[in-house]
């Protein structure tokens, strides 16, 4: 059975939040979460009667702040994050392969899929998708820092996402065209940046991107690989 997240947005990074809830129970999961909307998304939890069991980052952001920290400190929740991400105060460290359990017998699958990153994964999860920065609608993330490789993200997308069922829905962690969910079928035949492209073309356009930097970047990746929380002194 699909079942659908709970899709959240940040107007300020055009990023998506999405928390999870299996039919007939109490526990959640969130992914993504943005510091600026800590109290937002806890009262989306109260108010449905959610107990948070886990929080997900798909990598180490570099256009917004995490709220990881607080809500592991404020709920309980597990945090977990992509083993090459270098985020250590994370009690869970993910690798490719990994299984989250929750909420009795719930699996969320972990897919490495480097490109946007190093470290950057994916998230399958009862036929929904979580491509964070690696897939987006009709585009994909960057690859010109923090280890991106067009690369390896050609090869992430192209040999593990789009091997997936037609039918899985894709929930990108951003979106800039008001867009709010695909399906790797879709995407697969229209994808602007990378359906029917070469290898050697994807890496040519990739490059020739010349995106401005990350207003936020100094700032952002240093505290998410903190879980969003100041460093002691």
């Amino acid at each position: 059975m699909q079942v659908n997240p709970i899709q959240l947005f940040d107007a300020e990074s055009s990023t998506f939040t999405y928390i999870l809830v299996p039919p007939g129970s109490r526990e959640a999961v969130i992914i993504d979460p943005v510091d600026r909307h800590v109290e937002r998304d806890l009262a989306h939890i109260a108010r449905l009667g959610l107990q948070l069991t886990h929080v997900l980052e798909t990598h180490a952001h570099a256009d917004h702040v995490t709220s990881a920290g607080k809500l592991r400190a404020m709920t309980g929740a597990k945090a977990c994050v992509p083993s090459g991400c270098g985020i250590p105060p994370a009690e869970v460290q993910l690798n490719d392969g990994d299984r989250i359990s929750f909420a009795g017998h719930e699996q969320i699958d972990v897919i490495h899929t480097p490109g946007h990153t190093a470290g950057s994964v994916c998230y399958l999860w009862r036929g929904n998708l979580f491509t964070g920065d690696t897939l987006l609608i009709d585009g994909c993330g960057r690859t010109d820092f923090q280890s991106g490789s067009a690369d390896a993200l050609y090869d992430s997308v192209t040999r593990k996402l789009f091997a997936l069922d037609d039918a899985t829905r894709v929930w990108p962690g951003h979106d800039y065209k008001g867009q709010s969910v695909s399906t790797i079928g879709w995407e697969r035949r229209h994808n602007a940046r990378l359906a029917n492209r070469s290898r050697e073309d994807f890496v040519a356009l990739m490059a020739a991107l010349n995106l401005p930097r990350p207003r936020l970047m100094d700032i952002a990746v240093p505290a998410n690989q903190n879980l969003g929380l100041p460093h002691s002194v």
